[in-house]
């Protein structure tokens, strides 16, 4: 299967994937054939990308790193952990959340046993599911991305698992901001911006009061917006004032962010997302957590048109642990003409080549 825009989606494609919604139910099934109908409805539903199966990239796999019957369940259990202190004060928030500690300690477990466990390279498809609220599984994603990267930096098992639950809590205090600004479906004005800002606070004020949970945690929703530079929030922190922990969820969460789905802007794929945080990578980000992002995460995902540096066309057809960003590519058009038979390059044995961009709007055979 391959990946292409919504915007190249013609009746008559196969689907490649399972689109599910948030309570795991499938809302476009694999294998199903596209119809005009059904390309209105994803673009209402502000899907930008699919994928489809087709010859050229057929037998291409595309899996997630954590398997969507488990993911569901992980996004489930925090949305359910988050609307029990959903309108609370701060002093009732931080007594609810410390009794579901314990559900957001298994949770973390599970994801770190799942990363610990695996050789591959961290995979997330957000375009594979939508949800109704956007803060559920932008908290498991930092999370995972905050793992896969804790754990290239080789940090210890307790440190994994604080990471995890800072990460898994990071936005919590965003369930103070008012609804009217935290579900706004555009961009926000200057003045809910800033109020927007003082999520980190709140979160701090919550997590700070919890007897089952390190204070650590709370320290990574207090700073997890502070920048090197000192031009983050809420305190203006530089470089070494900001804790290593809040270090690495920053990068999980601008990364996470630029690379979903949003309302008001264009979701990046991941090869775009790694070059926005790698151009603030020792300014604003931590340079050994931008080099842990990059080798730990997928920069082309499985079923994604590259072109290469001599003008040559491949789809991505497998992943180099080795060297997440280059690939193996199945080879099908040279000199802007198709070929009868695809072959294989793998990037690693070729290195003056590169990959000069990603193309989701690329027509087989029309220029």
């Amino acid at each position: 299967m391959r990946l292409i825009s919504i915007n190249i989606l013609k009746s008559g494609m196969k689907i490649g994937r399972t689109i599910y919604n948030e309570a795991g139910h499938p809302l476009l099934k694999a294998d199903a054939i596209v119809s005009d109908r059904i390309i209105e409805r994803l673009k209402q539903l502000n899907i930008r990308y699919v994928y489809i199966d087709d010859l050229i990239s057929s037998g291409i796999e595309v899996e997630e790193s954590v398997p969507t019957e488990k993911r569901m369940k992980i996004v489930n259990q925090i949305t359910d952990s988050f609307h029990k202190i959903k309108g609370l004060n701060f002093k009732d928030a931080s007594l609810v959340l410390d009794k579901q500690s314990k559900v957001i300690g298994v949770i973390v477990d599970d994801l770190l046993d799942s990363i610990l466990n695996s050789e591959e390279i961290l995979t997330v498809l957000t375009d594979a599911f939508l949800y109704d609220e956007y803060l559920y599984q932008h908290s498991f994603q930092v999370t995972l991305y905050s793992l896969a990267i804790a754990k290239e930096l080789g940090y210890s098992s307790n440190d994994l698992r604080n990471i995890g639950i800072g990460a898994m809590l990071h936005d919590v205090g965003k369930l103070m901001v008012p609804t009217s600004i935290l579900l706004k479906p555009g961009r926000l004005s200057d003045e809910e911006y800033e109020t927007m800002k003082h999520h980190t606070t709140y979160g701090f004020e919550i997590l700070r009061n919890l007897h089952t949970i390190s204070l650590l945690v709370a320290h990574c929703a207090f700073q997890h917006h502070e920048r090197l530079d000192g031009s983050g929030y809420p305190r203006g922190l530089v470089d070494y004032e900001i804790h290593p922990y809040a270090k690495v969820i920053a990068v999980a969460d601008v990364f996470d962010a630029v690379t979903s789905n949003r309302v008001y802007r264009e979701k990046m794929l991941p090869s775009q997302g790694i070059c926005i945080i790698d151009a603030g990578s020792g300014t604003l980000y931590d340079a050994k957590v931008v080099e842990a992002l990059k080798r730990s995460v997928v920069h082309y995902p499985n079923g994604t048109i590259v072109m290469l540096s001599d003008g040559r066309r491949g789809v991505v057809a497998k992943q180099n642990i080795a060297d997440s960003s280059r690939p193996i590519i199945r080879i099908f058009e040279e000199n802007q003409i198709l070929l009868k038979a695809t072959y294989i390059l793998n990037l690693l044995e070729v290195t003056n080549l590169k990959i000069l961009k990603v193309e989701t709007e690329y027509v087989i055979g029309v220029e």
